[in-house]
């Protein structure tokens, strides 16, 4: 993982992030603090990609599941989460 200081980005300029974005995204510490990471284009792009193939992926399986008649209701919150607790255990 490769870091770089927000002083470092104020002192060099973008070449800074350049640098390092030849071994993948760069991770901005500000305040002792990772807060940004950036990445190039064709990075975002895939990770954009393969997000919206799993939210589809995971939309088809939720359908199906309607479709089989394969859900649950709940009357309340409590009921749902001593459900999902029970799964869990």
């Amino acid at each position: 993982m490769k870091t770089i200081t927000a002083q470092e980005i104020k002192r060099r300029g973008i070449s800074a992030v350049d640098e390092g974005l030849k071994d993948g995204p760069v991770h901005v510490i500000k305040n002792n603090k990772p807060q940004y990471v950036v990445m190039d284009e064709e990075s975002y792009s895939d990770l954009i990609s393969e997000n919206e193939v799993a939210y589809e992926a995971r939309l088809k399986i939720a359908l199906d599941e309607i479709g089989k008649g394969e859900v649950q209701s709940h009357k309340t919150v409590n009921d749902l989460m001593a459900a999902i607790e029970s799964v869990e255990n």
